[in-house]
Protein backbone atom coordinates (compact mmCIF):
# COMPACT_ATOMS: atom_id res chain seq x y z
CA UNK A 1 0.00 0.00 0.00
CA UNK A 2 1.54 3.40 -0.87
CA UNK A 3 1.97 6.27 2.01
CA UNK A 4 -0.57 9.01 1.97
CA UNK A 5 2.22 11.40 2.16
CA UNK A 6 3.77 9.39 -1.02
CA UNK A 7 0.77 10.34 -2.93
CA UNK A 8 0.80 13.67 -2.05
CA UNK A 9 4.60 14.29 -3.46
CA UNK A 10 3.00 12.45 -6.42
CA UNK A 11 0.63 15.34 -6.57
CA UNK A 12 2.76 17.94 -6.11
CA UNK A 13 5.16 16.73 -8.58
CA UNK A 14 2.11 17.03 -11.14
CA UNK A 15 1.95 20.82 -9.89
CA UNK A 16 -1.22 20.24 -8.01
CA UNK A 17 -1.30 22.66 -4.83
CA UNK A 18 -1.49 20.33 -1.90
CA UNK A 19 0.07 19.52 1.75
CA UNK A 20 -1.11 18.52 5.08
CA UNK A 21 -1.86 19.85 8.13
CA UNK A 22 0.06 17.63 11.10
CA UNK A 23 -1.70 17.45 14.37
CA UNK A 24 0.00 17.31 17.16
CA UNK A 25 -1.98 17.14 20.35
CA UNK A 26 -2.92 14.44 22.90
CA UNK A 27 -6.34 16.42 23.84
CA UNK A 28 -8.99 13.24 23.25
CA UNK A 29 -11.87 15.81 22.75
CA UNK A 30 -9.47 17.37 20.22
CA UNK A 31 -8.56 14.24 18.39
CA UNK A 32 -11.58 13.89 17.90
CA UNK A 33 -12.41 16.56 16.17
CA UNK A 34 -9.07 16.00 14.21
CA UNK A 35 -11.09 12.58 12.78
CA UNK A 36 -14.90 14.30 12.33
CA UNK A 37 -13.22 16.54 10.22
CA UNK A 38 -11.51 14.00 7.91
CA UNK A 39 -14.24 11.60 7.81
CA UNK A 40 -16.27 15.02 6.69
CA UNK A 41 -13.23 15.58 3.83
CA UNK A 42 -12.30 12.58 3.30
CA UNK A 43 -8.72 13.30 2.98
CA UNK A 44 -6.26 11.95 5.05
CA UNK A 45 -5.40 12.81 8.53
CA UNK A 46 -1.85 13.00 9.92
CA UNK A 47 -1.86 12.91 14.04
CA UNK A 48 1.30 13.07 15.73
CA UNK A 49 2.81 12.90 19.69
CA UNK A 50 6.09 13.99 20.60
CA UNK A 51 8.71 12.44 22.67
CA UNK A 52 7.57 14.06 25.60
CA UNK A 53 4.05 13.30 25.34
CA UNK A 54 4.21 9.78 24.42
CA UNK A 55 7.59 7.89 25.45
CA UNK A 56 8.18 4.11 26.37
CA UNK A 57 7.98 5.85 29.82
CA UNK A 58 4.52 7.02 29.04
CA UNK A 59 5.32 10.68 28.78
CA UNK A 60 3.46 13.13 30.37
CA UNK A 61 -0.35 12.28 28.89
CA UNK A 62 0.95 8.53 30.70
CA UNK A 63 0.48 6.41 27.30
CA UNK A 64 3.12 4.58 25.79
CA UNK A 65 3.24 4.75 21.70
CA UNK A 66 0.83 1.66 21.45
CA UNK A 67 -1.25 3.02 23.92
CA UNK A 68 -1.56 6.33 21.95
CA UNK A 69 -2.38 4.75 18.49
CA UNK A 70 -4.82 2.00 19.94
CA UNK A 71 -6.63 5.38 21.22
CA UNK A 72 -6.34 6.88 18.68
CA UNK A 73 -7.57 3.91 16.23
CA UNK A 74 -10.09 3.58 18.26
CA UNK A 75 -11.70 6.74 17.77
CA UNK A 76 -11.26 6.45 14.27
CA UNK A 77 -13.31 3.34 14.34
CA UNK A 78 -16.03 4.63 16.50
CA UNK A 79 -16.25 7.10 14.44
CA UNK A 80 -15.94 5.68 10.97
CA UNK A 81 -12.48 6.50 9.71
CA UNK A 82 -10.92 3.98 8.19
CA UNK A 83 -7.41 3.14 9.26
CA UNK A 84 -5.86 3.33 6.55
CA UNK A 85 -6.61 7.49 6.20
CA UNK A 86 -4.96 7.74 9.60
CA UNK A 87 -1.25 8.71 9.40
CA UNK A 88 0.30 8.49 12.91
CA UNK A 89 3.57 10.25 13.70
CA UNK A 90 6.08 10.44 16.37
CA UNK A 91 7.75 13.90 16.44
CA UNK A 92 11.13 15.23 18.02
CA UNK A 93 11.77 11.30 18.33
CA UNK A 94 15.12 11.52 19.77
CA UNK A 95 17.19 12.49 22.60
CA UNK A 96 14.65 15.51 23.70
CA UNK A 97 13.76 14.78 27.34
CA UNK A 98 17.48 12.98 28.07
CA UNK A 99 19.71 15.63 27.49
CA UNK A 100 21.26 15.71 30.47
CA UNK A 101 23.38 12.26 30.10
CA UNK A 102 26.04 11.44 27.83
CA UNK A 103 25.83 10.51 24.65
CA UNK A 104 25.17 6.91 24.95
CA UNK A 105 22.84 6.98 27.32
CA UNK A 106 20.17 8.95 25.38
CA UNK A 107 20.82 7.10 22.35
CA UNK A 108 19.94 3.79 23.98
CA UNK A 109 16.56 5.44 25.23
CA UNK A 110 16.13 7.21 21.85
CA UNK A 111 16.61 3.91 19.94
CA UNK A 112 14.04 2.47 22.27
CA UNK A 113 11.76 5.21 22.08
CA UNK A 114 11.67 5.29 18.05
CA UNK A 115 11.86 1.12 17.61
CA UNK A 116 8.15 1.67 20.06
CA UNK A 117 6.92 4.15 17.65
CA UNK A 118 7.53 2.18 14.58
CA UNK A 119 6.41 -1.46 16.38
CA UNK A 120 3.21 0.15 17.56
CA UNK A 121 2.62 0.94 14.11
CA UNK A 122 3.61 4.96 13.60
CA UNK A 123 4.07 5.83 9.88
CA UNK A 124 5.69 9.36 9.78
CA UNK A 125 8.64 9.44 11.81
CA UNK A 126 10.83 12.96 12.87
CA UNK A 127 14.45 11.85 13.74
CA UNK A 128 15.83 15.11 15.88
CA UNK A 129 19.07 14.39 17.07
CA UNK A 130 19.50 18.20 17.07
CA UNK A 131 20.15 19.00 20.70
CA UNK A 132 23.35 18.53 22.49
CA UNK A 133 23.99 15.96 24.88
CA UNK A 134 26.11 15.80 28.43
CA UNK A 135 29.34 14.97 26.62
CA UNK A 136 28.87 17.01 23.20
CA UNK A 137 31.97 19.79 23.15
CA UNK A 138 31.40 23.18 22.99
CA UNK A 139 29.84 25.28 20.48
CA UNK A 140 27.16 24.26 17.98
CA UNK A 141 26.66 20.84 17.55
CA UNK A 142 28.11 19.65 14.20
CA UNK A 143 25.46 18.96 11.03
CA UNK A 144 27.35 15.35 10.33
CA UNK A 145 26.73 14.18 14.32
CA UNK A 146 23.38 15.52 14.19
CA UNK A 147 23.29 13.09 10.92
CA UNK A 148 25.09 9.85 12.17
CA UNK A 149 22.65 9.47 15.23
CA UNK A 150 19.64 10.47 12.74
CA UNK A 151 20.74 7.25 10.61
CA UNK A 152 21.56 5.15 14.20
CA UNK A 153 18.05 5.75 15.31
CA UNK A 154 16.54 5.33 11.60
CA UNK A 155 17.90 1.78 11.63
CA UNK A 156 16.52 0.75 14.44
CA UNK A 157 13.35 2.01 12.92
CA UNK A 158 13.51 -0.11 9.86
CA UNK A 159 14.49 -3.06 12.29
CA UNK A 160 11.11 -2.44 13.85
CA UNK A 161 9.48 -1.92 10.82
CA UNK A 162 10.33 -5.65 9.86
CA UNK A 163 9.40 -7.05 13.38
CA UNK A 164 6.55 -5.53 12.24
CA UNK A 165 5.55 -6.91 9.47
CA UNK A 166 5.74 -10.56 11.18
CA UNK A 167 2.82 -10.14 12.97
CA UNK A 168 0.97 -7.42 10.20
CA UNK A 169 1.88 -7.95 6.90
CA UNK A 170 0.44 -5.15 5.50
CA UNK A 171 1.86 -2.71 7.40
CA UNK A 172 3.22 0.72 5.82
CA UNK A 173 6.60 1.64 5.53
CA UNK A 174 7.43 4.21 7.38
CA UNK A 175 8.48 8.06 6.10
CA UNK A 176 10.94 9.81 8.04
CA UNK A 177 12.06 13.66 8.36
CA UNK A 178 14.91 15.25 9.41
CA UNK A 179 16.72 18.25 9.83
CA UNK A 180 18.64 20.42 12.24
CA UNK A 181 16.39 23.62 11.91
CA UNK A 182 14.11 22.79 14.51
CA UNK A 183 12.46 25.22 16.44
CA UNK A 184 11.56 24.59 20.38
CA UNK A 185 8.26 22.11 20.55
CA UNK A 186 5.72 24.55 21.74
CA UNK A 187 6.88 28.17 20.71
CA UNK A 188 9.20 30.29 21.89
CA UNK A 189 10.03 31.01 25.51
CA UNK A 190 11.62 34.48 25.53
CA UNK A 191 10.12 37.52 23.18
CA UNK A 192 12.09 37.77 20.41
CA UNK A 193 12.83 40.77 17.61
CA UNK A 194 13.35 38.53 14.61
CA UNK A 195 13.56 35.09 13.05
CA UNK A 196 16.59 33.93 10.96
CA UNK A 197 15.19 31.67 7.82
CA UNK A 198 17.52 28.62 7.51
CA UNK A 199 20.35 29.45 4.55
CA UNK A 200 20.11 27.54 1.31
CA UNK A 201 23.47 25.99 2.22
CA UNK A 202 22.97 24.62 5.33
CA UNK A 203 19.92 23.03 4.12
CA UNK A 204 21.73 21.51 1.21
CA UNK A 205 24.24 20.97 3.94
CA UNK A 206 21.75 18.43 6.12
CA UNK A 207 20.81 16.74 3.18
CA UNK A 208 24.73 15.78 1.46
CA UNK A 209 25.61 14.87 5.68
CA UNK A 210 22.69 12.38 5.89
CA UNK A 211 23.43 11.35 2.45
CA UNK A 212 27.24 10.57 3.56
CA UNK A 213 25.79 9.26 6.92
CA UNK A 214 23.68 6.51 5.18
CA UNK A 215 26.61 5.34 3.06
CA UNK A 216 29.09 5.01 6.17
CA UNK A 217 26.10 3.43 7.86
CA UNK A 218 25.71 0.81 5.17
CA UNK A 219 22.43 1.98 3.64
CA UNK A 220 23.13 3.64 0.74
CA UNK A 221 19.51 4.23 0.01
CA UNK A 222 18.32 5.33 3.44
CA UNK A 223 17.64 9.03 1.99
CA UNK A 224 14.79 7.43 -0.31
CA UNK A 225 12.77 7.10 2.95
CA UNK A 226 13.15 10.57 3.81
CA UNK A 227 10.65 13.22 2.60
CA UNK A 228 11.17 16.17 4.16
CA UNK A 229 13.48 18.01 6.00
CA UNK A 230 12.51 20.52 8.70
CA UNK A 231 13.55 24.23 8.16
CA UNK A 232 13.28 27.46 9.73
CA UNK A 233 10.87 29.52 7.11
CA UNK A 234 11.02 32.63 9.37
CA UNK A 235 7.51 31.54 11.42
CA UNK A 236 7.13 31.24 15.40
CA UNK A 237 5.24 32.30 18.12
CA UNK A 238 5.39 33.83 22.05
CA UNK A 239 3.01 34.26 24.90
CA UNK A 240 1.72 37.22 22.50
CA UNK A 241 3.97 37.45 19.44
CA UNK A 242 3.36 35.98 15.97
CA UNK A 243 5.98 35.76 13.00
CA UNK A 244 4.12 35.46 10.31
CA UNK A 245 5.55 33.87 6.84
CA UNK A 246 7.23 36.10 4.42
CA UNK A 247 7.79 34.46 1.40
CA UNK A 248 10.43 36.78 -0.05
CA UNK A 249 12.16 36.11 3.13
CA UNK A 250 12.19 32.33 2.41
CA UNK A 251 12.30 33.09 -1.38
CA UNK A 252 16.32 31.85 -1.69
CA UNK A 253 15.63 28.62 0.98
CA UNK A 254 12.77 27.65 -1.08
CA UNK A 255 14.59 27.80 -4.41
CA UNK A 256 17.37 25.46 -3.07
CA UNK A 257 14.19 23.21 -2.55
CA UNK A 258 13.91 22.80 -6.39
CA UNK A 259 17.00 20.38 -6.77
CA UNK A 260 15.44 18.16 -4.31
CA UNK A 261 12.64 17.09 -6.01
CA UNK A 262 11.82 14.05 -3.77
CA UNK A 263 11.67 16.04 -0.42
CA UNK A 264 9.38 18.52 0.63
CA UNK A 265 10.07 20.78 3.43
CA UNK A 266 8.18 20.27 7.17
CA UNK A 267 7.35 23.83 8.97
CA UNK A 268 7.33 23.49 13.08
CA UNK A 269 5.63 26.08 14.97
CA UNK A 270 3.36 27.36 12.11
CA UNK A 271 0.18 27.95 15.00
CA UNK A 272 -1.44 31.44 14.60
CA UNK A 273 -0.51 31.65 11.17
CA UNK A 274 -3.28 33.35 8.85
CA UNK A 275 -5.15 31.63 5.76
CA UNK A 276 -2.95 32.87 3.79
CA UNK A 277 0.06 32.75 4.66
CA UNK A 278 -0.52 29.15 5.03
CA UNK A 279 -1.16 28.61 1.98
CA UNK A 280 1.89 30.43 0.29
CA UNK A 281 3.98 27.76 2.41
CA UNK A 282 2.68 25.04 0.67
CA UNK A 283 2.80 26.76 -2.62
CA UNK A 284 6.38 27.26 -1.62
CA UNK A 285 6.86 23.73 -0.88
CA UNK A 286 6.42 23.76 3.06
CA UNK A 287 3.87 21.34 2.35
CA UNK A 288 3.83 19.60 5.86
CA UNK A 289 2.31 22.00 8.74
CA UNK A 290 2.78 21.17 12.08
CA UNK A 291 0.37 22.76 14.53
CA UNK A 292 0.14 22.07 18.19
CA UNK A 293 -0.55 24.64 20.70
CA UNK A 294 -3.05 25.92 18.50
CA UNK A 295 -5.86 23.36 18.35
CA UNK A 296 -5.74 23.24 21.99
CA UNK A 297 -5.86 27.05 22.42
CA UNK A 298 -9.27 27.02 20.07
CA UNK A 299 -10.78 24.44 22.54
CA UNK A 300 -9.42 26.65 25.16
CA UNK A 301 -11.24 29.79 23.98
CA UNK A 302 -14.40 27.54 23.55
CA UNK A 303 -14.77 26.77 26.61
CA UNK A 304 -13.69 30.28 27.90
CA UNK A 305 -16.81 31.52 25.99
CA UNK A 306 -19.03 28.96 27.00
CA UNK A 307 -17.86 30.16 30.08
CA UNK A 308 -19.18 33.65 29.95
CA UNK A 309 -22.48 32.66 28.66
CA UNK A 310 -22.69 30.40 32.05
CA UNK A 311 -21.75 33.59 33.99
CA UNK A 312 -25.07 35.28 32.42
CA UNK A 313 -27.67 31.67 32.00
CA UNK A 314 -26.79 29.57 35.12
CA UNK A 315 -27.15 30.68 39.06
CA UNK A 316 -24.30 30.81 41.14
CA UNK A 317 -24.78 27.45 42.97
CA UNK A 318 -24.84 25.28 39.91
CA UNK A 319 -21.98 26.87 38.04
CA UNK A 320 -19.34 24.78 37.01
CA UNK A 321 -16.77 27.82 36.98
CA UNK A 322 -14.20 26.34 34.94
CA UNK A 323 -12.07 29.45 34.39
CA UNK A 324 -11.63 29.71 37.82
CA UNK A 325 -10.89 25.88 38.44
CA UNK A 326 -8.13 26.07 35.48
CA UNK A 327 -6.32 28.85 37.44
CA UNK A 328 -6.52 26.72 40.55
CA UNK A 329 -4.63 23.77 39.45
CA UNK A 330 -2.61 25.79 37.13
CA UNK A 331 -1.29 27.56 40.11
CA UNK A 332 -1.10 24.69 42.54
CA UNK A 333 0.90 22.65 39.75
CA UNK A 334 3.12 25.19 38.32
CA UNK A 335 5.40 22.92 36.90
CA UNK A 336 4.47 23.03 33.20
CA UNK A 337 4.52 26.64 32.90
CA UNK A 338 6.25 28.63 35.52
CA UNK A 339 9.93 27.95 33.02
CA UNK A 340 7.29 29.54 30.35
CA UNK A 341 5.82 32.43 31.72
CA UNK A 342 7.59 35.97 32.88
CA UNK A 343 6.66 38.82 34.73
CA UNK A 344 4.63 40.03 37.47
CA UNK A 345 1.38 38.75 39.02
CA UNK A 346 -0.99 40.30 36.68
CA UNK A 347 1.21 39.47 33.19
CA UNK A 348 1.37 35.79 34.35
CA UNK A 349 -1.95 35.60 35.37
CA UNK A 350 -2.87 36.60 31.82
CA UNK A 351 -0.34 34.17 30.31
CA UNK A 352 -1.76 31.28 32.10
CA UNK A 353 -5.32 32.31 30.46
CA UNK A 354 -4.26 33.08 26.93
CA UNK A 355 -1.09 32.85 25.95
CA UNK A 356 -0.39 31.56 22.43
CA UNK A 357 2.25 28.59 24.11
CA UNK A 358 -1.11 27.28 25.73
CA UNK A 359 0.20 25.51 28.59
CA UNK A 360 -3.03 25.01 29.73
CA UNK A 361 -2.83 21.88 27.37
CA UNK A 362 -1.09 20.26 29.92
CA UNK A 363 -3.47 20.69 33.03
CA UNK A 364 -6.72 19.80 30.34
CA UNK A 365 -6.78 16.31 31.80
CA UNK A 366 -6.36 17.19 34.72
CA UNK A 367 -9.99 15.25 36.87
CA UNK A 368 -10.62 18.38 38.50
CA UNK A 369 -10.74 20.23 35.44
CA UNK A 370 -12.06 17.55 33.55
CA UNK A 371 -15.38 17.52 36.02
CA UNK A 372 -15.36 20.76 35.68
CA UNK A 373 -15.76 20.73 31.58
CA UNK A 374 -18.26 17.97 31.84
CA UNK A 375 -20.49 20.17 34.35
CA UNK A 376 -19.84 23.39 31.79
CA UNK A 377 -21.62 21.13 28.62
CA UNK A 378 -24.50 19.81 30.90
CA UNK A 379 -25.38 23.26 32.43
CA UNK A 380 -25.92 24.66 29.22
CA UNK A 381 -27.64 21.83 27.60
CA UNK A 382 -30.03 22.75 31.17
CA UNK A 383 -29.84 26.22 30.59
CA UNK A 384 -30.17 26.43 26.53
CA UNK A 385 -27.85 29.45 24.84
CA UNK A 386 -29.98 32.65 23.50
CA UNK A 387 -28.90 32.92 20.10
CA UNK A 388 -28.36 36.69 20.91
CA UNK A 389 -25.56 35.74 23.50
CA UNK A 390 -24.21 33.39 21.45
CA UNK A 391 -23.40 36.01 18.55
CA UNK A 392 -21.50 37.94 21.32
CA UNK A 393 -19.44 35.67 22.78
CA UNK A 394 -18.90 32.71 19.29
CA UNK A 395 -19.99 35.12 16.38
CA UNK A 396 -17.97 32.48 14.22
CA UNK A 397 -20.01 29.48 15.95
CA UNK A 398 -23.23 31.79 15.35
CA UNK A 399 -22.74 31.80 11.15
CA UNK A 400 -22.69 28.26 11.51
CA UNK A 401 -25.74 27.53 13.41
CA UNK A 402 -27.54 29.77 11.39
CA UNK A 403 -26.72 28.04 8.76
CA UNK A 404 -27.57 24.92 10.30
CA UNK A 405 -23.99 23.51 10.16
CA UNK A 406 -24.16 23.16 13.49
CA UNK A 407 -25.95 22.44 16.47
CA UNK A 408 -26.63 24.51 19.83
CA UNK A 409 -24.80 21.76 22.12
CA UNK A 410 -22.26 23.29 23.99
CA UNK A 411 -20.21 20.33 23.14
CA UNK A 412 -20.19 21.16 19.63
CA UNK A 413 -19.59 24.47 20.24
CA UNK A 414 -16.28 24.15 21.66
CA UNK A 415 -15.25 21.89 19.16
CA UNK A 416 -15.99 23.99 16.31
CA UNK A 417 -13.99 26.63 18.08
CA UNK A 418 -10.86 24.12 17.15
CA UNK A 419 -12.22 23.56 13.85
CA UNK A 420 -11.97 27.33 12.55
CA UNK A 421 -7.99 27.09 12.92
CA UNK A 422 -8.52 23.48 11.21
CA UNK A 423 -10.19 24.91 8.15
CA UNK A 424 -6.89 27.88 7.77
CA UNK A 425 -4.83 24.28 7.50
CA UNK A 426 -7.67 22.43 5.58
CA UNK A 427 -7.78 25.60 3.03
CA UNK A 428 -4.09 26.11 3.05
CA UNK A 429 -3.28 22.26 2.41
CA UNK A 430 -5.95 22.21 -0.78
CA UNK A 431 -8.20 19.81 1.43
CA UNK A 432 -11.45 21.44 0.80
CA UNK A 433 -11.65 21.46 -2.69
CA UNK A 434 -10.17 25.23 -3.57
CA UNK A 435 -8.21 25.49 -6.57
CA UNK A 436 -5.14 27.24 -6.84
CA UNK A 437 -5.15 30.40 -8.09
CA UNK A 438 -3.14 31.32 -11.77
CA UNK A 439 -0.55 32.92 -9.15
CA UNK A 440 -0.28 30.03 -6.91
CA UNK A 441 0.09 27.18 -9.97
CA UNK A 442 3.13 29.47 -11.72
CA UNK A 443 4.96 29.65 -8.20
CA UNK A 444 4.37 25.70 -8.03
CA UNK A 445 6.20 25.06 -11.93
CA UNK A 446 8.80 27.69 -11.74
Amino acid sequence: MKHPLHIMMEQRKSGNLVGIPSYCTANELVLEECLIRAKKLGTPVLIEATANQVNQYGGYTGMKPADYYQMVLAMAEKIGVPEQQVILGGAHLGPLTWQNDPEEVPMKKSEELVYEYVHAGFTKIHLDTSMKVADDPEGMLSTDTIARRGVQLYKVCMQAYEDLLKVKPEAMRPVFIVGSEVPIPGGAQEEEDMLAVTRPETFEETVEAYNRAFAEAGVPDGMKDVIAVVVQPGVEFGDDQVFYYDSKAAEALCAELKKYPDIVFEGHSTDYQTAQSLRDMVVDGIAILKVGPAVTYGFREGLFALSMMEKELVPASRRASLIETIEEVMTDNPDNWKKHYHGNFKQLGLARKYSYSDRVRYYIGDPKIQESINQLFENLREYRIPMNMLHQYMPIQYRKVCHGELSLDPKELALDAVAQFMEDYEYAAGQTGGESNVDDQQRIAS
